[in-house]
């Protein structure tokens, strides 16, 4: 926690670190002692071998240290040459001790305690003491480190006793409370009202960070002042102080991650009236991941406590959020983009759910393991999620992870469970990847209706004893075409990524199909010659280009139809079988009109090629109704296959 501390220190609050020096330095005592009892215990086995043997042990575990080394270093000691002895691991041993005085100084020094300079120069003059170079040490030398005695020279144990005194005197005066889980000193009764309403929001989201540390909160007045630090997690400087006043609430924030920095601003855009700086980078020594970290403030000026507690409330709840960040947005990254990712975890903070859960349950490999199980088939080695299924449908699946996660771990349930429910979520996405095609098939159908429409006006035209514009009708055909060429490539390549390759390219290559006779019908068109008003072969045409219509209205009725059945709606599943009827209707309808249109410009008397190219648009247009029916059939085959499936999955829930 030391490159906490000089963040802290770098943002200038470093008052509010003091109980926590107080609390280092109490502990620097107990480890002080024992280290003293060890060097004595050392010079006593190295000069009388053979007396009674001295276990430090559990006065080591205690204190929080290792007992095997000092009872390594009591057992292998050793007279040397004239008044020296020997003891494995005593300059460092000595050299801890040295680091624990300088702790129990430093906890006296931020009191600003009248005794500090005292204490200051009697640990300079005795500092010297605790050196044993080569691990060698002189016996008379044992006495200026580990005498006792009130009266005479100074000794390091007598000044550790006099820290040991003040120190408790100092925490006395600083004497800690606890406001809702805050460490808190010197607080005033407006104060406890603030760091309540943090301390409040804090606890509404703690549950999820499950079992990683961080969280902790110091707060203590300071003059004018009330300020608050939380110290997130274990990341070095990752910082948070609060500072609160009469008129406004203050927040510097710190984060080696800029990017996790502007998420952190992000989950506050719902409050009015906070000003917030952009990410400033700055540099402080001894820091774990480099010396640099991000700087953001905030300010909310008001002087009314319920906009107040509220803005206090939201930091203590976007916090959480922020613990393991940087290695969630990683984890999501292997299945959509970075913003993608951002996205997925912005989603998750601002709903509750955070991201610690998934982390908890497997990340990345939860997510893996379900496109093996139930997706292998759709998804290719190798290609990103968003690649195989769409980033949105992508995006909209890993909150849902999140979500699914965050429920099921806090509610106790098993991994096993877990893995079930991320399993059938996916397997929903790609029958909804499915759908999305379906989609695509209403956009074909609505080219083929735009071509037959512009048929059917053209005829109209004709028989009104105008120009139908055949030529321009014949342009506008083909420019359609070629744009549902494309459009149909799309669909194949989308088909081909969900890996539904065999259950819909049928249906987009009868789609493809039908337009592409529509293409022909227009194209015979414009080299049929207008043959004056009411002509019975242009009158059976146009019928015929009526019938061809209503044909592409129901396709795209059915599709459409077809592609919100997985969502259990028994309308759409009635709407679909309902549009099939009426598309195998007006095929045989169709049938019928193209015959009658053959006989009427056999009949005609007209030159052969007239007949030639009224025969083949009549042809044209009534395969293009064979197509949309066999579209129909196609559809209808998906339809029934959802009901199926949701069938079992009610069977088996």
């Amino acid at each position: 926690m030391i490159a906490k501390t000089r963040i802290v220190e770098h943002l200038g609050e470093e008052a509010l670190l003091l109980p926590r020096r107080i609390r280092d330095a109490l502990l620097a005592n107990d480890r002080a002692k024992v280290r003293m009892s060890a060097l004595q215990a050392a010079a006593s086995r190295a000069f009388a071998p053979l007396g009674a043997p001295i276990d430090l042990g559990d006065e080591a575990v205690r204190a929080d240290l290792d007992p095997d080394r000092v009872r390594a270093l009591v057992n292998g000691a050793d007279a040397r040459d004239g008044d020296r002895f020997h003891a494995p691991g005593l300059d460092t041993l000595l050299a801890d001790l040295a680091d624990d005085v300088e702790t129990m100084v430093a906890g006296i020094e931020a009191g600003a305690g009248p005794e500090a300079a005292d204490f200051r120069r009697r640990w300079t003059r005795r500092r010297t003491d605790c050196t044993a170079p080569g691990d060698l040490f002189a016996r008379a030398a044992v006495l200026s480190v580990t005498a006792a005695r009130a009266e005479g020279d100074d000794s390091v144990h007598r000044l550790v006793m006099d820290l040991h005194k003040a120190l408790n005197r100092l925490a006395a005066d600083h004497a800690e409370e606890d406001v809702a889980g805050a460490r808190c000193s010197g607080l005033g009764t407006d104060d406890r009202r603030a760091v309540t309403a943090f301390m409040n929001g804090l606890a509404a989201t703690r549950a999820l960070k499950f079992d990683h540390p961080g969280l902790d909160t110091t707060a203590a007045r300071i003059g004018d002042r009330l300020v608050l630090q939380n110290d997130i997690g274990t990341t070095d400087a990752h910082v948070l102080c609060v500072t609160v006043r009469d008129d406004a609430v203050e927040l510097t924030y710190t984060d080696v991650h800029r990017p996790r920095a502007r998420f952190f601003v992000s989950l506050f855009d719902e409050i009015d009236g906070v000003e917030w700086s952009d990410p400033d980078e700055r540099r402080v020594e001894g820091l774990a991941e480099g010396d640099a970290f991000h700087l953001v403030t905030a300010r909310l000026a008001t002087d009314e406590r319920a906009r107040r507690d509220a803005f206090l409330t939201a930091i203590g709840a976007a916090l959480v959020f922020l613990i393991d960040w940087n290695k969630a947005r990683k984890q999501l990254q292997r299945f959509v983009d970075k913003p993608g990712a951002v996205a997925v975890l912005t989603w998750g903070a601002r709903r509750r759910h955070g991201h610690r859960a998934f982390l908890e349950t497997g990340a990345a490999a939860l997510v893996e393991g379900a496109i093996r199980r139930v997706a292998a088939d759709h998804i290719g080695y190798g290609v990103r999620l968003d690649q195989a299924i769409g980033r949105e449908q992508a995006i909209d699946f890993l909150r849902r992870v999140l979500a699914i996660t965050s429920d099921f771990l806090l509610a106790g349930r098993a991994d096993r469970l877990v893995r079930d429910a991320v399993d059938a979520e996916l397997v929903r996405r790609l029958e909804r990847s499915g759908s999305t095609l379906l989609h695509g098939v209403v956009t074909q159908a609505g080219l083929a209706r735009s071509i037959v429409a512009a048929l059917d006006e053209a005829f109209r035209e004709r028989i009104a004893g105008r120009d139908g514009a055949a030529a321009h009708v014949a342009a506008i055909a083909k420019r359609i075409e070629e744009k549902a060429d494309r459009r149909a490539l799309d669909l194949r390549a989308a088909a081909d990524r969900y890996g539904v390759r065999d259950d819909l390219m049928p249906l987009i290559d009868t789609m493809e199909e039908a337009i592409d006779e529509l293409e022909e019908a227009a194209f015979f068109l414009s080299v049929l010659a207008p043959a004056g008003v009411d002509d019975p072969v242009d009158i059976r045409l146009a019928g015929l280009c009526a019938l061809a219509l209503r044909s592409t209205e129901a396709v795209a009725r059915m599709a459409d139809a077809a592609a919100c059945v997985p969502d259990g709606h028994r309308a759409d599943v009635d709407d679909a079988l309902v549009a099939l009827a009426d598309l195998f209707a007006l095929e045989h309808e169709a049938d019928d009109v193209e015959r009658a249109t053959i006989a009427a410009a056999l009949a005609s008397g007209a030159s052969a090629e007239r007949i030639v190219a009224a025969v083949e648009c009549a042809r044209r247009i009534e395969i293009a109704t064979d197509r949309f029916a066999r579209a129909g059939h196609l559809l209808r085959g998906h339809v029934l296959g959802d009901l199926g499936r949701r069938g079992r999955d009610d069977a088996h829930p």
